[in-house]
């Protein structure tokens, strides 16, 4: 079973879409909460994200990854695909 992912965004966010993206190749399913669309969501995102209030917050799990460059970084080190297993 894969982890639950979450990811916060916003509409028109190059960087949300990019993180998306990279999920969706992994055949990851996520959770995604529009903090524009759900302002009411955003002072949840950031107390999760302890402080980080850029979008995307990407959470694998209870664990923060933090945000697209972090994500793609966990790829690159070969160790995205261990979390979300």
């Amino acid at each position: 079973m894969m982890s639950k992912v979450t990811i916060y965004t916003k509409m028109m966010c190059p960087y949300c879409v990019d993180a998306k993206l990279l999920l969706t190749e992994k055949g990851q399913a996520f959770d995604e909460i529009d903090i524009g669309r759900n302002p009411d969501q955003r002072p949840v995102m950031i107390d999760r994200a302890s402080g980080g209030h850029t979008v995307p917050q990407i959470f694998i799990g209870d664990t923060h990854v933090g945000g697209c460059d972090e994500l793609y970084a966990l790829e690159r080190a070969g160790k995205l695909d261990a979390m979300l297993a």
